[in-house]
């Protein structure tokens, strides 16, 4: 990886880290196409600079950061399905994150659900337009419930951001709920898997030099300014327009992908 590379996958990271639209998914597709994919750095660089794009939540959102403590204990239990089940399926995780195909189908599969879901939750929003505060409210079981939906994004190409929004609007959330719930359990979830991943990294023997330090601090530092755009952006839409958008954009992207793996893979066994 050199600079260039960090850049653009900074960039990458910035923008789809709260789209529905899978982050580690595209970084993996550009990672890829730069060849660069299978490096040590890169699967910890893709994961570490996320802390950038977290850091954009609390900016945006530092008051909510300091309401109470019951934010922080919802948050605590939305977060454990993650833990759990990250620790358990770690190796089958890294093995994912160097699969291209996988992104594909998982793009394609989401993006047709994200087709849906505005229909199927579309009574979340009427009512909330009859009642603001109908669909604003997060129990421990509803806080729960997200945070198995969110492990679903341990399938490269499915979306964090994605899973955990759809997983709220089944508890009845509206869509700006269940979005920034979701922006908020990023918090726990990004610094937990950025810790995790550090520490497999020296363990496996790896150590930062002093140009990779570098590229991590840049990157995180590109991540937080453009994640600050991206949410504000996001949200707005969201509120407005919906989920179709990101289906058609994943799906297009899917197939492409999907096509582009084939050939490739066609040419190399002739």
């Amino acid at each position: 990886m050199d600079l260039l590379d960090a850049i653009i996958l900074a960039i990458i990271e910035g923008i789809t880290e709260y789209l529905p639209v899978s982050s580690t998914g595209h970084m993996i597709i550009a990672s890829s196409f730069m060849d660069i994919a299978s490096e040590p750095f890169t699967k910890l660089f893709t994961i570490v600079i996320q802390l950038g794009a977290i850091l954009a939540v609390v900016v945006l959102y530092w008051k909510r950061f300091f309401q109470s403590l019951d934010f922080y204990f919802k948050l605590l239990v939305a977060f454990i399905p993650a833990v759990i089940l990250g620790l358990l399926l770690n190796d089958v995780i890294d093995d994912l994150l160097e699969s291209p195909l996988t992104v594909a189908i998982s793009l394609i599969i989401g993006g047709f659900i994200l087709l849906k879901v505005d229909d199927w939750f579309a009574s979340n929003e009427i009512e909330d337009k009859e009642n603001p505060t109908a669909h604003t409210e997060i129990s421990y079981a509803t806080a729960l419930k997200i945070g198995f939906f969110q492990c679903l994004a341990m399938i490269p190409g499915t979306s964090r951001s994605g899973a955990s929004i759809v997983g709220g609007m089944t508890q009845k959330l509206n869509r700006k709920t269940a979005a920034e719930f979701s922006f908020f359990l990023a918090v726990p979830t990004m610094f937990g898997a950025t810790a995790k991943k550090l520490y497999d990294y020296y363990q496996a023997g790896f150590e930062l030099n002093s140009d990779q330090i570098n590229y991590l601090i840049l990157g995180n530092v590109i991540a937080f300014v453009v994640s600050l755009i991206a949410i504000k952006s996001f949200i707005d839409y969201l509120s407005k327009k919906g989920f179709k958008i990101f289906g058609y954009y994943r799906i297009v992207l899917g197939v492409a992908l999907f096509v582009i793996h084939y050939f490739i893979y066609s040419l190399t066994t002739i």
